[in-house]
């Protein structure tokens, strides 16, 4: 119970945790994209094996330290460079990485025609590919956390967290990326950049997180404004329709006019009941000179 009153130990966890989750991020990404092309019924079920094989890989590596340092000693040596089991993993990976984004990108870019003459990719296959990038990142996330955490039972409850977190938010950053073609194509180049960082970190040339995530951070932010200002654009403001809409009004007011038409043509064709009741009456008033009253006698 010590360790939960050391502020050392929860630094290190945050610090483990928030570089789990940033490093998780390209994972989703990867897995998101795979499984957009299942059925809609089969991706969640992909997401979540997806990840989960990643959790359980990291617990490996993380249970097998020993093994993981072992894999820094060189091997074999190609033109002057030391190549190590890790080297390998890393350059296998990031070739893997490379060609499977740019393969996304051209499917992307092809258009339709293209899309309908592809074939369905089976689940199994989807599933192998994502296990294949599960051991890559979860080799480099394990690496990174024995650099910065001494403590097994940090790295493992920072390991734990991190992908309980990314479980619960895969499906909404799959959604949105899908939902979305220009964020869809700016993840694919995000892969294509940490498949380039993962084969220099692979021939020992060494490139610093920041540099890596600094500017995908900065490409987000701006994608971000541009998706919100595209949003504005898109709303029209309420307009208000009038009663008769023009090029109607005409028809209307002829058909009136020919329903008054229609009414004077019947009461001309039934000059008896119907004229009596329409016409007014007469009066003439005459005066009878003989009475002295001058009562009038209406003759009608």
């Amino acid at each position: 119970m010590e360790w939960m009153l050391s502020p050392e130990l929860w630094i290190a966890f945050s610090t483990l945790l928030l570089l789990e989750i940033v490093l998780g991020i390209d994972n989703i990404v990867f897995i998101s994209i795979l499984a957009g092309r299942l059925p809609a019924d089969q991706q969640k079920k992909a997401r979540t094996i997806g990840l989960s094989l990643a959790l359980v890989t990291r617990l490996i590596l993380l249970a097998s330290l020993s093994w993981v340092i072992g894999l820094t000693a060189p091997l074999f040596t190609v033109l002057g460079q030391e190549i190590s089991g890790r080297d390998l993993i890393l350059l296998i990976g990031g070739l893997f990485l490379l060609g499977k984004a740019t393969y996304e990108i051209h499917e992307q870019l092809e258009g339709s025609d293209h899309a309908k003459s592809s074939k369905t990719v089976s689940f199994a296959s989807v599933i192998a590919q994502i296990l294949v990038l599960d051991v890559v990142f979860s080799l480099d996330s394990v690496i990174t956390a024995v650099g910065m955490v001494d403590e097994l039972g940090i790295m493992i409850a920072a390991v734990v967290v991190a992908m309980a977190i990314m479980l619960l938010s895969a499906g909404a950053i799959s959604d949105f990326v899908n939902r979305h073609p220009t964020v869809k194509m700016l993840a694919l180049s995000f892969l294509l950049l940490i498949g380039g960082s993962l084969i220099a970190e692979g021939l020992d040339q060494h490139i610093a997180k920041g540099y890596v995530y600094g500017p995908i951070a900065f490409s987000v932010l701006v994608e971000f404004l541009n998706l919100k200002a595209r949003s504005k654009r898109e709303k029209k403001p309420v307009q208000l329709h009038p009663t008769y809409v023009k090029g109607q009004q005409g028809s209307t007011a002829g058909e009136g006019a020919a329903g008054e038409g229609a009414a004077g043509e019947g009461a001309i064709a039934a000059p008896g009941a119907t004229a009596t009741a329409t016409a007014p009456a007469r009066t003439e008033v005459e005066t009878d000179p003989g009475k002295s009253s001058g009562e009038p006698t209406g003759r009608a």
